[in-house]
């Protein structure tokens, strides 16, 4: 009997975030489902870029991937989807793509496969992002150590650097059921760490009535979930409730990402940010109160418009300040359409990849810092990889791991020594 699929082979390039990834292994579920094969880069029937526009190095990747696929394969189906063609759908003029959709129709790419193949007539479904709703998506299966889950999609914040609120559109929240019941699910399947992600995560629930801390309170109280991790949160989203929640719960683990994006106050003012550098070194401290040993790492923009060296200096100090446990450094690339478009005083691409240098050695330099204090501590880690003969994993606190042990210990608690620090890894016994 015919199934949809019959078998053909499929193949997805995930560029950008975790909420990509996860949309992607959604969509491989979904059409391993429909019996659809996974296939390989180069040879596959059915081609998805799932695309990234946070940069202009987003796109050009992103164009790139199209390119290759259709080298790959000149008779496959090329799928091409999200961010960069729902805030450009012109970008793909000229190129050979056979389905094109923004940033909402993902969990209906079965469907539209199958409609590409009767009609064979391009399919283009980009519509406006701004009111639409929340689209539910359900992962069967990650892997068995830590587990994804989108619980919000936009973003409502408008950086004058981002072009995101308008390839995403605004903050909409996965019913909080919905959420609870897939997480009871992959514990039910043997993950022991679930990460929740969205474009905006800690505005959860702002449009249902809701909040992220409430959510967070209903997780801890899943039987068998050991670790909850948070993607990403805004240091102006840590409210009280929140720090509560941090002080209750141990499976809250011991690292939170919070981008800082500038150091300098003028140049936060400029990007539109909604905070000052006292106002985030004060929140650090705060934390710093409640879980002394945390990892806090961030994301930093260099060469934003307007950035002097003696600004770009205070970013340093005030990145030294906080005591960053890692950096992820990006040089300000122009998005048209963005308030940073028409600002003055734009940066050479020479002074911006300066200052990523720069950022890059003193993020090294802190994240060893960071695994030193660790030495001689007794760290629980979840081996996720096995190669060697070493078990690779991480803590809580995000170290990488590696120590020497049998696979059949794969996904399990694991107590061990941290006996030194070979970079980026801390060695365990």
């Amino acid at each position: 009997m015919f199934r949809w699929g019959d078998y053909m082979k499929f193949y997805i390039y995930t560029l950008g975030c975790k909420v990509n990834t996860y949309e992607s292994e959604v969509i491989q579920d979904m059409l391993i489902d429909n019996n659809y094969v996974l296939g390989e880069e180069d040879n596959s029937d059915i081609y998805i870029i799932n695309t990234c526009t946070v940069t202009n190095t987003s796109d050009n990747k992103s164009l790139k991937m199209v390119r290759r696929a259709r080298r790959a394969n000149p008779n496959a189906i090329i799928i091409v989807m999200g961010c960069m063609v729902q805030a450009n759908p012109d970008i793909l003029n000229g190129l050979d793509v056979d389905i094109v959709i923004g940033n909402k129709y993902k969990n209906s790419i079965p469907e539209l496969i199958e409609e590409y193949r009767k009609t064979k007539t391009p399919i283009i479904k980009v519509e406006n992002i701004r009111n639409t709703t929340f689209e539910e998506m359900k992962l069967n299966n990650f892997d068995r150590t830590r587990a994804f889950i989108k619980i919000e999609d936009g973003c409502n914040n408008f950086c004058s650097f981002c072009i995101i609120p308008y390839a995403r559109g605004g903050v909409r929240s996965r019913n909080p059921e919905n959420v609870i019941e897939e997480v009871k699910t992959l514990v039910g399947q043997g993950h022991k760490e679930i990460v929740l992600t969205g474009i905006h995560t800690g505005h959860y629930g702002a449009d249902i009535d809701y909040s992220f801390s409430r959510l967070l309170k209903d997780l801890i109280k899943i039987d068998g979930l050991e670790r909850i991790r948070i993607s990403s949160i805004e240091i102006t989203e840590l409210n009280d409730e929140f720090m509560e929640v941090l002080k209750e719960s141990s499976k809250i683990v011991d690292h939170i990402h919070i981008p800082l994006q500038s150091g300098s106050d003028e140049i936060l003012k400029l990007m539109n940010r909604k905070y000052d550098k006292e106002y985030f070194i004060n929140k650090i401290n705060e934390i710093r109160s409640i879980r002394p040993n945390i990892s806090i790492t961030t994301d930093v923009i260099v060469g934003f418009p307007g950035e002097t060296e003696e600004l770009f200096e205070e970013t340093i100090d005030t990145i030294i300040k906080v005591n960053f446990s890692k950096i992820h450094v990006f040089p300000f690339s122009l998005r048209r359409g963005t308030k940073a478009e028409i600002l003055p005083n734009h940066l050479s691409e020479e002074v911006k990849k300066d200052r990523c240098r720069r950022l890059i050695r003193l993020s090294e330099d802190l994240e060893i810092k960071y695994f030193n204090k660790f030495v001689g501590s007794l760290v629980i880690v979840i081996p996720e990889v096995y190669k060697d003969g070493y078990l690779i994993g991480h803590t809580g606190n995000y170290l990488l791991v590696k120590v020497k042990g049998n696979k059949e210990l794969l996904h399990e608690d694991l107590k061990c020594t941290i006996k030194k620090v070979e970079y980026p890894y801390v060695i365990g016994e």
